[in-house]
């Protein structure tokens, strides 16, 4: 792989997971992000496209494998600056994945300046990060989840069941539930492990226990597992993986009476931590801790305060009654 990027590049993607330990997910978006801002930068700077002509099958038709570091070292903040505003005028990226974008050139310059000490000037020193709105989390409520797990039917209900139980009260990621192995759940306790390879243990609540308990039942009676750790299993007998979860959730959602096109395993990890905040009083350090946040600032999304609140706090003004 990173066959069709140039050797600093490559090595950059290297350092990123041997050195500093990024996860394979994290240096292959380094690596698409990367590729694409190249093969624009090199249409434009060194092809003199303009803009106008610069369509998505011609980018992919681009290759960067020529650029030298004398390319690099003749770019500007503007040129930066040009690459992402013609994402934006052209509805190719949310402002999120603009901001992601400039965080891999961001690492990507550092690296070459700091680390190789291949380049003079930093033109990533000055590049902002596009502003994102705060959006409230979407989530389900407390009904519409009791009606989620009550949706469950069919050949793999018991397996189907358990995973829907764990999302909506661990708050997992998705990754951190397909990789789940039989050897992490000890007595009541489930150890996943992260982003940045960080383990954290999660306490299996009573709902947990019983749903886990049910498949369990059902899993010693699969006599195709080819995959003996992995504690969901596919129809095949592998590892369940992301694609067959998330269409899962989709099925179930739809058969709930809710849109499919607006929730997701993610959207059932913000529905765990809202009704763990909103109806556990689960206060937002522990929260955090649920959630293998590194950051206090990301918890603080899924403390929102709801519109019921809002009504009553409005109501309980003394001014309420005059």
């Amino acid at each position: 792989m990173y066959e069709d990027v140039p050797i600093y590049i490559k090595k950059f993607l290297e350092y990123m997971s041997g050195i500093k330990n990024r996860s394979n997910a994290t240096v292959k978006e380094y690596y698409y992000d990367l590729r694409y801002a190249f093969k624009y930068l090199k249409l434009v700077k060194k092809e003199n496209y303009l803009d106008k002509k610069i369509t998505k099958e011609l980018i992919d038709n681009t290759s960067i494998i020529d650029l030298d570091l004398n390319f690099i070292k003749q770019l500007e903040l503007t040129d930066l600056h040009k690459f992402l505003n013609f994402l934006a005028n052209n509805n190719l990226d949310k402002p999120t994945t603009r901001a992601r974008k400039v965080a891999a050139l961001k690492s990507f310059f550092n690296y070459l300046t700091f680390k190789e000490k291949l380049l003079d000037k930093n033109p990533t020193v000055e590049l902002e990060t596009p502003k994102l709105s705060k959006r409230l989390p979407k989530h389900l409520t407390l009904d519409e989840s009791v009606t989620l797990l009550q949706s469950v039917e069919g050949e793999f209900e018991k397996r189907d069941l358990c995973i829907l139980t764990i999302f909506l009260n661990c708050g997992l990621r998705l990754s951190e539930l397909v990789n789940i192995n039989i050897v992490d759940i000890r007595d009541n306790e489930l150890t996943v492990t992260g982003k940045g390879d960080k383990e954290r243990s999660i306490y299996l609540n009573s709902a947990c226990q019983k749903a886990l308990k049910a498949y369990f039942r059902e899993r010693q009676l699969l006599t195709n597992i080819k995959e003996k750790n992995a504690l969901f299993i596919s129809k095949r007998g592998t590892r369940i993986g992301r694609r067959t979860v998330e269409m899962m959730v989709k099925k179930y959602i739809s058969l709930a009476g809710l849109d499919p096109k607006k929730y997701s395993p993610h959207k059932l990890r913000h529905t765990a931590a809202t009704l763990m905040h909103k109806h556990g009083g689960v206060d937002i350090r522990s929260l955090q801790q649920i959630l293998g946040h590194e950051s206090i600032s990301t918890t603080e999304i899924y403390t929102h305060i709801d519109s019921e609140q809002v009504k009553s706090a409005l109501e309980s003004n003394p001014l309420n009654n005059i």
